[in-house]
């Protein structure tokens, strides 16, 4: 009989939803093995009126782009915020009557194990649960090395925390010790497969010979990416920066521009790409906002970083998480990032050991982790 198993993620930001994806691609890899399985993705956002995206989705992303430190603040509110605090119980009752469609969807489905990558269906479920409406284990994947109080929600099978510490926060707020589990943030199953340096770096044009630095954007292509490649560049070196300006492609044609003028042959812009692993693997430092998910790549390629300003909040203790691992520098800004650009350029080994840092806290198998325990698949991680 073909076991069904849902995830439920939520688009205010990618890496929920890279999360789940993730999840989804390991299933069908197993299902490909031989396994009986059978996987559904589902983004919340899809079943929710138009205004409660806008107001959920769309609000959070323009706030921590313009109004980062509003945001901030934000986050450590909530996080004091008890449970039980009218404002609290008045969130969940909105989000409830937001996500009737919701529901439907996943009756329709009928899964039998649901793992959700952020707080709000998790939430939603637990309430379902309680009041004996749902039988179906739901599990609950954490995707940043901290934990925000939202992501304690209690009733379900079992959690996935991104590294021991969190795991261990988790046990400390009360949630089952034996349900809780240190996999690591889910990846693609690419970032667990081997790379040919050599031959990736020919086919995006690079010197496989030459130090190459990557700078991602994210999957919006977040800042002005042109203005930092110029700035770094200009300052000189013998270096290829490969810059990532996701789906934004006004940028991507100013980065264009800025490689055929001022920097032919050092600067290989590319847009939206589902050959990041391949990017990583051509590349010996990532510039980059240390978001759970592509921290979590780097980490999984053995790729070292500099964190560039870091938005308060999640992103933060993300960072702080890499500074103490030894496996990530941080800049406050452009001046910050150009020098330690520099300093890394002429320390090879100072890089090779962040690097080493790296991969010995990587979690490239996560993904194959969390179904095997979700689905009880003994052998499969």
């Amino acid at each position: 009989m073909t076991r069904r198993v849902l995830f439920l993620s939520v688009s205010a930001g990618a890496g929920h939803v890279r999360a789940a994806e993730a999840l989804e691609a390991t299933v069908a890899a197993l299902a490909a093995e031989g396994h009986d399985v059978e996987a559904k993705h589902l983004d919340v956002m899809h079943y929710v009126p138009a205004t409660f995206r806008r107001i959920y989705a769309d609000f959070y992303l323009s706030l921590i782009t313009r109004y980062p430190r509003l945001w901030g603040m934000l986050y450590r509110i909530t996080d004091d915020t008890h449970p039980d605090a009218v404002t609290a119980r008045m969130r969940r009752t909105i989000e409830r009557l937001n996500t009737r469609r919701l529901r439907t969807a996943i009756t329709a489905f009928a899964p039998d194990a649901i793992v959700c990558t952020h707080f709000l269906p998790a939430e939603m479920l637990a309430r379902q649960i309680r009041k004996g409406r749902i039988a179906t284990p739901v599990w609950l994947q954490v995707t940043d090395f901290d934990l925000h109080r939202l992501w304690v929600v209690h009733g379900m099978a079992g959690y996935f925390a991104a590294s021991p510490e969190i795991a261990h926060r988790m046990r400390a707020v009360g949630l089952p010790a034996d349900r809780v589990h240190a996999t690591g943030i889910p990846l693609m199953p690419a970032f667990a497969g081997p790379h040919d340096r050599q031959a990736l770096a020919a086919g995006f044009g690079l010197d496989p010979s030459r130090p190459s630095f990557l700078v991602m954007g994210g999957g919006a292509g977040v800042g002005e990416l042109d203005q930092l490649a110029d700035t770094l560049l200009a300052a000189g070196g013998d270096f290829q920066l490969v810059v990532l300006a996701g789906r934004n492609a006004a940028m991507l044609e100013r980065l264009r521009a800025l490689a055929a003028t001022r920097h032919a042959g050092r600067l290989f812009p590319l847009g939206f790409t589902r050959r990041v692993d391949e990017v990583m693997a051509c590349c010996d430092l990532a510039i980059t906002k240390p978001g759970g998910l592509t921290a979590s790549e780097c980490l999984a390629m053995g790729l070292p970083m500099i964190v560039n300003a870091p938005i308060p909040g999640q992103e933060e203790r993300n960072a702080d998480y890499l500074l103490e691992q030894g496996a990530a520098w941080k800049a406050i800004d452009a001046v910050a990032l150009a020098w330690r650009v520099d300093v890394l350029r002429d320390a090879p080994d100072l890089l090779a050991t962040m690097a080493s840092r790296a991969r010995a806290i990587g979690r490239p198998h996560a993904a194959r982790d969390v179904i095997a325990r979700v689905l009880d698949l003994r052998g499969t991680a």
